[in-house]
């Protein structure tokens, strides 16, 4: 007697050649800008080493239990963030749609931050900025206009060299998976620690390090009882682990079938969060030598943002000797941390309409990356670039990811009904197993606390306007952005996928179950006592 068993189209769709390539891209993308420049001078503000219990119960509570729904979905449905969403619900594949739009914007200013990081990594060698940083950085590389709504003066030096990035990071998407980004982000990932590592050490030994460890990691235990600290954990922890902007669920598409979710969600989320750390340590020993230098404080020298990448630090490195050294590789880790991050922002709008259109990598690279890359030399290259650059980032990363987050949870989870979907197939190819705790973290407690965030920073923007800009700035740059971002997610489904392999239930996923859903009456085999033993092809 014979036993038949499902039919099964394996998927076209590339793979990551092992789990170290993916864990290298993954980890790529959640160490960026943010981890260097945000990370210290947040926990600073929150109460110092008390920071890191909100932090780490932000990391656990929220950052992991979301970071594995994200790797969840792009595993289970095999495909960019649109095609996710169209395969659990063709009604929803506009979440999807939201999720690109945002990482779109967020790509086109991005570009512009990792240009300047390279021109100061040269500028390092010579100290071109001179002895006021702060004026050199606004006045004569930026030649910032902070009126101009759209100046049209372009700036050569950022021009040239946003070209040369934006070259860069199409070419390495053009090719495959494994040969772009996976080569790419496993070169550079290494030795943007090697060169973080090296920096830390180096500040440890300045004159003054210890006052300025000692005020990063001084507990103020008070600041507990303060919700605003917690909500400052749960929004780094968000802003950090690129979670909620799509990537993951399409990094997640490469895995093979049998990856170990779970267990690769913790190895990603700790060593981000160990960066972030060793960036604090790095960062507060060398504003620790500024403030001995200068005979102040340390809390009137630190700094975040870009204000601490280009005037804080270029004006550390005039008093330090040997300041060229560490100046290059300073900027050189904004450079490499940025570079990784890009790449893995701009895959998601390339995957994505490389699925919708069926069509090749390289054409959805060439074709899309070219026009983001217009785009962003004419908004970013420009002497009004700064003020576009600020208030494009606080509305894509401060009102949209969180927005889309939540349409992701709650359609997913409640509209939809799959939260023990999601929980079976985590919990088939991986061995640290999920239950009804990780669906009340996911499901209803973040959720509810994203909605939080979201009311209270529209609130705040509707009412004191932002830094000040005119509402001509904040509204082209703000909310017509997010205006651009909701009408392509409305637009976009009522696009036919091209190709029939794009059609629900067309193609099955890697455990035989077709990816837009199973036939009534057909036993789950992601369920209790049919989950295939978990992975070992994660080596």
């Amino acid at each position: 007697m014979t036993t038949s068993t499902p039919h099964k189209t394996r998927s076209t769709r590339d793979t990551f050649n092992t789990r170290f390539v993916f864990l290298m891209a993954a980890i790529g993308s959640a160490v960026g800008l943010g981890n260097i420049w945000r990370f210290p001078y947040v926990a600073y503000e929150n109460g110092g080493g008390a920071f890191l219990i909100p932090y780490m119960v932000a990391l656990l509570t929220a950052g992991i239990p979301i970071l594995w729904f994200d790797l969840a979905i792009g595993h289970r449905f095999r495909g960019s963030a649109p095609l996710a969403f169209r395969r659990i619900s063709s009604r929803w594949e506009g979440i999807g749609w939201f999720k690109v739009g945002v990482n779109f914007f967020i790509a086109i200013y991005y570009a512009a931050i990792i240009a300047w990081a390279a021109l100061y990594t040269i500028k390092s060698l010579q100290q071109t900025w001179g002895e006021d940083p702060s004026t050199y950085f606004i006045v004569d590389f930026l030649q910032a206009d902070a009126e101009a709504t759209y100046s049209g003066h372009v700036v050569p030096s950022i021009l040239g060299v946003m070209i040369l990035v934006w070259v860069v990071c199409i070419a390495t998407l053009a090719t495959s998976i494994n040969k772009g980004i996976g080569k790419l982000t496993s070169i550079f990932l290494p030795v943007l620690a090697v060169m973080f590592i090296i920096l830390v050490i180096r500040a440890f030994f300045l004159d003054g390090a210890a006052e300025g460890l000692n005020a990063f990691f001084t507990p103020d235990w008070s600041v507990l009882s303060n919700p605003s600290v917690w909500i400052a954990a749960y929004g780094q922890i968000f802003f950090s682990l690129s979670i909620g902007f799509g990537i993951m669920i399409t990094y997640a598409s490469y895995l093979k079938p049998r990856t170990n979710l779970t267990n690769t969600g913790l190895v990603t989320a700790f060593a981000n969060s160990s960066f972030e750390v060793l960036a604090g340590i790095g960062v507060f020993a060398t504003l620790g030598y500024m403030a001995a230098q200068q005979g102040v404080s340390v809390d009137e020298v630190a700094e975040s943002g870009i204000g601490l990448a280009f005037i804080a630090f270029p004006t550390i490195i005039n008093l330090m000797p040997l300041g060229w050294l560490f100046g290059v590789l300073f900027f050189g880790s904004l450079f490499l941390a940025g570079v990784t991050s890009l790449i893995s922002i701009m895959e998601v709008v390339v995957s994505a309409v490389a699925d919708k259109f069926n069509i090749s990598r390289r054409v959805s690279a060439i074709s899309v990356g070219s026009a983001m890359g217009v785009l962003s030399c004419f908004l970013f290259a420009t002497s009004s670039g700064l003020v576009t650059l600020d208030i494009m980032d606080k509305f894509t990363n401060n009102l949209g990811i969180v927005f889309g987050s939540i349409c992701a949870l709650v359609v997913v989870g409640w509209i939809t009904g799959r939260r023990r979907e999601i929980q079976q197939h985590l919990n088939a190819v991986s061995q640290f197993k999920v239950g009804g705790f990780w669906q009340f973290l996911t499901f209803v407690a973040t959720p509810l606390l994203l909605v939080y965030f979201l009311v209270n920073e529209i609130i705040t923007i509707v009412r004191e306007g932002y830094e000040g800009y005119s509402s001509t700035q904040i509204g082209l740059f703000g909310w017509a952005v997010l205006g651009v971002i909701l009408l392509v997610s409305f637009v976009m489904p009522l696009v036919d996928f091209r190709g029939n392999k794009y059609l629900d239930g067309i193609e099955t996923s890697d455990y035989g179950v077709p990816v837009g859903g199973r036939p009534a009456g057909t036993p789950n085999p992601l369920a209790a006592g049919n989950a295939a033993a978990p992975s070992t092809d994660d080596k």
